[in-house]
């Protein structure tokens, strides 16, 4: 048995924790980024490993997405577990070779003797008044392709946990970390022990409908959750965690409980992850068991404005979320 102390901890906070702790426990795991040694990363989460750890191991680089993954690439192929920091998610079209056509396919075309072990890591969607090229949620791009393992943590310890699953995962994973998540605080098991990659929780139990959501979005489905609850309206929401590999088994037995599914994501709903798990629902034994038509929440068709205004009517809020399930449900 593990033993674990507990504590109220930033989102943030946790992720630099576990960075710490896996770079202390295993001398091949290192970062690298752009800005993320004496500056300590754009968000913070780097802040004083390059103090702790040295230049070595903390490889500040110049300003290329494309070359400071292939370095990462080239670095777990040849035995190393590299953490990559990529500033904001939207520069990862820049490394989109060395993801889509190297990382996620060398252990493949190499016949399985070559593994790539390698995390990237990076700031995802909006709210925080960074416009069109700095809000945006991709992971759906990602999620689409064979060899990529995706994660997107909502809590403290989840990204905990999470992110040293992933840096023991001998696959590539995108880590994404909601911008508004790196302040929120939770508990935090100060511990090695590892959720397993591919593995939803219940986040509330209920018996109307099942909403299915993740990362910051599944703070604001809670929220809306709650809103109903006081109107009569009893939701399951579940918090998938991993969007690959994806435990559509834990969304499948819910709805076969509830007979209602709907799914909610920042990302713009065209293309987005809630589609594909709405279709493996309806392609399953449950779809005799579905009462109505399903649900699907997200952005509304634009890229994310600048002008906060603009900006809180095109992301889903809490209200816009209580107010799509309670019509859905009518």
């Amino acid at each position: 048995m593990i033993e674990t102390t507990t504590a109220e901890t930033l989102f943030g906070k946790a992720l630099n924790w576990t960075i710490t702790t896996a770079m202390e426990t295993d001398p091949n795991v290192f970062v690298i980024g752009e800005d993320i040694g004496q500056f300590g990363g754009a968000f913070g989460i780097t802040k004083g490993l390059v103090e702790k750890f040295g230049k070595p191991r903390v490889l500040d680089t110049p300003i290329s997405e494309a070359g400071l993954v292939g370095v990462g690439v080239g670095a777990a192929m040849m035995g190393m577990r590299p953490i990559v920091e990529i500033q904001f998610s939207d520069f990862l079209v820049n490394a989109m070779d060395q993801i889509v056509n190297q990382a996620a396919k060398v252990h493949f075309m190499f016949g399985g003797n070559v593994n790539v072990p390698i995390v990237i890591r990076t700031p995802f969607g909006g709210g925080v008044g960074l416009a069109a090229q700095h809000s945006q949620s991709l992971e759906a791009w990602f999620y689409h392709v064979p060899g990529l393992k995706v994660v997107a943590p909502s809590t403290p310890d989840d990204a905990r946990g999470l992110l040293f699953a992933s840096i023991d995962d001998p696959n590539p994973v995108i880590f994404f970390e909601h911008k508004l998540l790196y302040s929120v605080k939770g508990p935090m098991n100060e511990s090695i022990e590892r959720i397993p990659l591919g593995k939803a929780v219940v986040r509330r139990p209920g018996t109307d409908a099942t909403v299915v959501s993740y990362s910051f979005a599944m703070h604001r489905t809670l929220e809306a959750a709650e809103k109903l609850a006081a109107k009569g309206i009893d939701l399951e929401v579940i918090d998938l965690r991993t969007l690959y590999p994806l435990d559509i088994e834990t969304v499948i037995a819910s709805v076969e409980r509830t007979g209602r599914l709907a799914v909610c994501h920042e990302a713009v709903i065209r293309g987005g992850i809630g589609g594909d798990i709405i279709a493996q629902v309806c392609s399953s034994r449950t779809f005799s068991k579905l009462k109505g038509p399903v649900l699907r929440i997200g952005a509304k068709e634009s890229p994310v404005p600048y002008s906060p205004p603009l900006e809180s009517y095109v992301l889903p809020s809490a209200e816009h979320i209580e107010s799509e399930l309670q019509t859905w449900l009518k």
